[in-house]
Formats: structure tokens, C-alpha cells, sequence
């Protein structure tokens, strides 16, 4: 029976689980990063500051006429819903075909692979850079946010990882590897906290700062 390891931030209440202890540390430390409530007290007399000057007599006059509910602060650790992968731009890959004949290939993905291999498609917007023989070989996707769909074994860490919700999933049947694969559909919105990376265990990920 799996362990499920937990974390409660102690600012503002959000509790983090995963049985992968590394991948939770992963998401403790972005969540440190990300903590509304924790950003709050780092920065006193922000809030105070920004708001702008109201004077006596218009709020009391506005206060016999208008009656305005209290905010109540909510603070959540869950992200947004995911959309569905359709919202990107040229698609010229294909995801199927013959092109079963292949094992599993080993990691970790090749740092210098842009070197070494050239673009041969597009999926949704997103480069795919050869070699491409569907659904057996895929390739390596993205440009800054770079997975190499024939390492992927579909673990779901960089998934679970990302603090801004860059990959859902793309199911890829007849893959060798794995029938589905993290896609970065969201890819213009990585902030390169490289979470995804340090979790992936075999090391299929790499992520490339924009220079």
C-alpha cells in the first residue's frame, strides 16, 4: 500500500500531498515561492499603501444609499481547471501511423538534441523535432519546455510539479513508452522553475531558459 506524504503551509493552510517524496518537496518549494499569504507578510504596508484616499463625507454619503457585502479572502492551492489542447496553432504531425517497430528508448533526453536534430513539425503550435515515425517514434517536443516523448513513461510528476499548469495530458496510443504523454500546451507560460526536470525519473525533461 502506498505512503501518501503530506505538507500543511503554515501561512496560509494549503496542504500538498503526493507518495513521491521528492516530487513533494518539489511542490513545497514552489508553493513557498508562490504563497499569497507568505507574500502578503514579506511585504508590509503594501496594501496599505496602494489603496487610494477616500474622503469622510463621500463615504458617508455613499454608505446611506449603498450597501456593500464584506469581501471574504479565500486563499486555495488548487490551479485552474485545464483546458483542452485545442487552442494552439499549426498541427502538420500526425499521432498515428505504422510505424510500430520500436522499443522503449532509455534516458536521460539529450541536452544538445537541437544541435543534433532538426524540426519537422508542428503539433498545436508546438515544434517537434525529429526523428518522426507515428505512433512508434514521436520524437522530442517544445522549445523552451522539451520532452522527449520516446523516454516519457507517463510518471504524471512534471504534471503534479508545475506550479502554473503547463502540461495536460495527450494520449498517444501505440506508443511503446507509454500511451500518453505530458503535453506543454501552456508552453508560454513556464516561469523555468525547473520543478518539472528535478522530478521527472527518467530524466526526460529539459528545460531552456528564454536567452
Amino acid at each position: 500500500m502506498s505512503v501518501i506524504n503530506e505538507y500543511v503551509c503554515g501561512d496560509c493552510g494549503s496542504q500538498l500531498l503526493h507518495e513521491n517524496p521528492n516530487t513533494l518537496q518539489s511542490m513545497k518549494d514552489i508553493h513557498t515561492q508562490l504563497c499569497p499569504v507568505k507574500r502578503q507578510k514579506s511585504l508590509p504596508g503594501l496594501m496599505l499603501s496602494s489603496k487610494p484616499s477616500i474622503s469622510t463625507k463621500a463615504t458617508v454619503q455613499q454608505a446611506a444609499s449603498v450597501t456593500v457585502p464584506a469581501a471574504t479572502p479565500k486563499v486555495t492551492q488548487a490551479p485552474e481547471p485545464s483546458l483542452p489542447a485545442t487552442a494552439g496553432g499549426a498541427t502538420t504531425i500526425s499521432l498515428t501511423g505504422d510505424g510500430t517497430s520500436y522499443s522503449k528508448v532509455e534516458g536521460p533526453i539529450d541536452p544538445d538534441f537541437k544541435s543534433k536534430r532538426s524540426v519537422v513539425g508542428t503539433f498545436q503550435g508546438i515544434k517537434v523535432w525529429g526523428e518522426v515515425d507515428a505512433p512508434g517514434r514521436l520524437g522530442i517536443w517544445g522549445s523552451e519546455v522539451t520532452v522527449d516523448f520516446d523516454v516519457c513513461v507517463a510518471d504524471g510528476a512534471c504534471i503534479e510539479a508545475c506550479p502554473v499548469n503547463v502540461y495536460e495530458w495527450l494520449e498517444t496510443p501505440g506508443h511503446p513508452a507509454s500511451e500518453k504523454k505530458p503535453f506543454m500546451i501552456r508552453e508560454k507560460d513556464c516561469i523555468f522553475c525547473m520543478a518539472c526536470e528535478n522530478v521527472c525519473p527518467p530524466q526526460c525533461v529539459k528545460i531552456f531558459n528564454k536567452g
